[in-house]
């Protein structure tokens, strides 16, 4: 043994290879992944080290004891070491730095053999080396920019200079998971091949170099040159590719941006100096608000997914599931069923509606085939395994059941307890009610433990939260079954306890109330829609309004309003109202706020209307100027605030299920980090005095709670500094 380490080890002869071949094996005692916290990279300077100082080795071999090579750095240790600074960053980049250049400047060859994902600093490992085998199934690449950073440990240097400035560019500025065939095709890679073909592989090619068949000194001195680019050539690949870039990402991530600078900066220099740019870019992108922020996401990402990860334990297996109603929704719930590989029955009482609902699937399917992700033969293996029917004649067999017919208590009421009827004793009832009492709806049911809330949101195949709502006689053996089958559509599910819309909806409606306030005191709608849009929402609250439907708006609101009427209810009309009383219900009759046509590609698209203009102007009762600031403010406080007391009430367990939930269900910024990340940025006392000072004028909706007041007084934030 050369090296022995908590996560890495270095051998002679491993495997199959001879005594002259020594091989790293990363693999992290007591987890199931390998990733590079600081432990792990000062261990790969020591075992680095203990290779320099051996005798007679020819070659060597870089490779994972686990099912993934390297999924990146420890990504729980960032905001620890993003506080100690700029300087701190730098110097410690340029550490990992001479480690890495020590991989690359070993007296042999060497080769990384990839067995799984390779992501991050795990792919900036992979790039040391001479040269790379991949299995067939495994997947590399540098995802920083997702977290508002950039590789930082040599991804900007090395990466070009292996698959030219263009790849570089798309692979970085896109933060993507790359296919073996595809990092082939790139010449990422040297080969790929099955997986217990890789070792063998790996020896293959170091016996090639040993022979001098593969000349593995000039392979490495590329890396470490300027890139082969003229001035020309330079200005095509990284002004352009800047121009575009910023295009797609937008002004609040910076990051892609950054990357290609980087690399544009370091395409003229050595190693040594590249690397220093590098690290100096790092820097100063982790100690951003986006990098906290993004970061901060990603960790109550894992919390959203560790805890629905317990739930899916406990649960039963789901062989056979129903949707009721085949509408667009009920046919996007089955298609997304269908999709990742559970059969379902979608019933209705109506023939027309049974192929409304298979037409979108087929619709949603035809799309995947058009995209190439999906071939002809499985689309229809797929298409098949939705059955529809008028009648309950399978429901004998039928393990979990979503109720999607209209948003009517007294209709779902009915329709539950028939089905009911219809289905064995150990089914799994749920309702995909977006604002209906959990509670209420099983006041009727036989077993109202076997029900529970499936909430998903429009549409169910892009948007990837299901709030899943515990009732009062609600079963964690219920909710179990219903977050494993969100968890097995791909969606990311939340458990939140009943209350009048629940989580999202209760949090969504009181900015809607702040928007109408706003209008009613002459701010210009269009402009509202503007700054928010600016802020970082993917669309101002008059565009979401006639995206959700006007209709459907004020049906949630009535209820919103029974359930919280202190601060929701109204006496007056809203401006809302008056578009439902002039038929203009958004997007579905192409008029709501905005007027819509369809584009070159047949989506609505927005346009000024003069109609809804005047409507808007019954609603005024002042003129009052508006800054930017202020249209801000009276937005996100009662939005903010709504958030804080459904934590408060015990709807949500945790600050990070909250600002997830909003995240990914209404499109909350996310370089903002969510509602609650929101108030620790401005400082929990900052806003509690700007919601006081606006509660004084517009009332209940604007009024910070006692705890809230109490957490200013002292200086508590919702996460831990």
């Amino acid at each position: 043994m050369i090296y022995q380490g908590n996560a890495i080890t270095v051998a002679r002869g491993a495997g199959n290879s001879s005594d002259d071949i020594a091989t790293l094996t990363f693999d992290l005692k007591n987890e199931s992944i390998n990733k590079l916290s600081s432990a792990v990279v000062a261990e790969l300077g020591e075992a680095v080290q203990a290779l320099q100082d051996e005798k007679s080795l020819k070659g060597l071999v870089i490779a994972s004891a686990k099912d993934v090579f390297i999924v990146g750095a420890d990504i729980t240790e960032f905001h620890g070491l993003f506080d100690k600074g700029e300087d701190y960053l730098v110097e410690m980049n340029l550490k990992v730095h001479d480690i890495f250049n020590a991989i690359e400047d070993l007296p042999f060859p060497t080769v990384t053999a990839i067995n799984g994902l390779a992501l991050g600093g795990g792919c900036e490992v992979v790039l040391t080396t001479d040269f790379r085998v991949m299995s067939e199934s495994a997947k590399i690449g540098l995802p920083e920019t997702k977290l508002g950073i950039l590789p930082g440990w040599g991804g900007c240097v090395r990466l070009p200079r292996l698959i030219g400035a263009d790849n570089a560019i798309e692979w970085i500025a896109g933060g993507t998971e790359n296919k073996a065939s595809a990092a082939l095709k790139m010449g990422a890679v040297d080969a790929v091949v099955p997986a217990d073909q890789l070792e063998a592989a790996a020896l293959d090619i170091l016996a090639r170099a040993d022979s001098g068949e593969l000349d593995y000194q000039t392979r490495r001195d590329e890396k470490k040159q300027p890139l082969k680019l003229n001035p020309i050539e330079q200005m095509m690949a990284f002004e352009t590719a800047k121009g575009y870039v910023a295009g797609k990402a937008g002004s609040h991530y910076p990051a892609p941006v950054e990357a290609i600078k980087v690399i544009q900066k370091g395409a003229g220099e050595q190693r040594s100096r590249a690397q220093a740019i590098e690290a100096k870019a790092f820097a100063k992108l982790a100690l951003s608000d986006v990098a906290f922020n993004l970061v901060g996401l990603f960790m109550s990402d894992q919390l959203v997914k560790k805890k629905a990860g317990k739930y899916e334990k406990q649960a039963q297996s789901l062989a056979l599931t129903g949707v009721l109603g085949a509408g667009t929704m009920g046919g996007g719930i089955a298609y997304q069923s269908a999709s990742k590989g559970t059969p379902i029955l979608m019933k209705d009482i109506k023939e027309e509606a049974l192929e409304a609902g298979l037409k979108e699937a087929r619709k949603l399917f035809t799309k995947q085939v058009e995209r190439k992700k999906l071939t002809p033969q499985k689309m229809a293996e797929q298409l098949s395994s939705i059955r529809p029917t008028l009648s309950y004649g399978d429901f004998g067999d039928v393990d979990l059941i979503i109720e999607a017919v209209v948003e009517n208590s007294k209709v779902k009421g009915n329709v539950l307890s028939e089905v009911e009827g219809q289905v064995k004793e150990s089914t799994i009832l749920t309702s995909n009610t977006s604002t209906i009492s959990i509670t209420r709806l099983a006041e009727n049911l036989k077993r109202p433990e076997n029900f529970c809330g499936m909430h998903f949101f429009n549409p169910v195949h892009r948007m990837p939260l299901v709030e899943v709502i515990r009732g009062e006689k609600t079963s964690d053996a219920a909710v179990s079954a219903t977050v494993a089958y969100a968890r097995t559509m791909g969606k990311t599910p939340i458990v939140v306890n009943d209350c009048p819309g629940f989580l999202v909806n209760r949090v969504l409606f009181p900015y809607f109330g702040g928007f109408n306030l706003l209008v009613e005191q002459g701010a210009d709608f269009q402009r509202v829609d503007k700054v928010m849009e600016k802020f970082g929402w993917p669309m101002g609250p008059a565009y979401l309004l006639d995206v959700v439907g006007m209709d459907i708006a004020m049906h949630a609101g009535e209820v919103m309003a029974e359930g919280f009427p202190e601060r929701m209810a109204r006496d007056d009309k809203t401006i809302i109202q008056i578009m439902v009383d002039n038929q203009r219900l958004g997007q579905k009759n192409a008029k709501g706020f905005y007027a819509y046509e369809e584009d070159k590609k047949g989506k609505p698209k927005k346009v000024s209307d003069d109609a809804a203009n005047a409507l808007v102007k019954q609603v005024v009762k002042a003129e009052k100027e508006f800054s930017d600031d202020d249209i801000i403010a009276r937005m996100m406080v009662p939005l903010c605030l709504e958030t804080v007391r459904c934590l408060e009430d015990g709807i949500v367990d945790s600050p990070a299920e909250a600002d997830m939930a909003l995240i990914y269900g209404i499109g909350f910024p996310p370089f903002r980090g969510g509602a609650l990340r929101y108030i620790d940025a401005l400082g929990v006392a900052e806003f509690v005095k700007r919601a006081e000072s606006l509660s004084e004028e517009l009332g209940p909706l604007y009024a910070p709670t006692d705890k809230l007041r109490q957490m200013a007084d002292s200086g508590e934030r919702f996460y831990s500094a």
